[in-house]
């Protein structure tokens, strides 16, 4: 008798069970804006995450027109100084801080 495979559990059919598989509608498509204004900086920092990175697609839920507009926007708001590059609360990152550490200990050792 031969044995029979379970069928793996697919990762959407464990996590989505409770919620809806309906894309989150795109905040430009339903308010039926045709171009991403690089100056509505209150409509950018949606896109924005703490850290000054563009969120995904998948996590706003704007189609994949609008997300590139919304990208060009945020790097022209940066370029304008409209938006910061980075979150004021980061001040150096981990590694960066263990490579100081490195050079410190090099010069001691000169």
């Amino acid at each position: 008798m031969a044995k029979q495979r379970r069928r793996p559990v697919r990762r959407r059919d464990r996590k989505g069970a409770q919620t809806s598989s309906r894309r989150k509608p795109c905040p430009y498509c339903r308010d039926k804006v045709d171009q991403v204004d690089y100056k509505n900086i209150s409509m950018l920092r949606r896109f924005i995450s703490e850290r000054g990175k563009i969120r995904s697609r998948r996590i706003t839920g704007a189609c994949r027109r609008h997300q590139s507009q919304v990208a060009r926007a945020v790097k022209r708001a940066r370029e304008l100084a409209l938006l910061p590059y980075v979150s004021e609360g980061a001040g150096g990152s981990e590694r960066g801080d263990r490579d100081r550490g490195r050079d410190r200990d090099r010069d001691r050792d000169r």
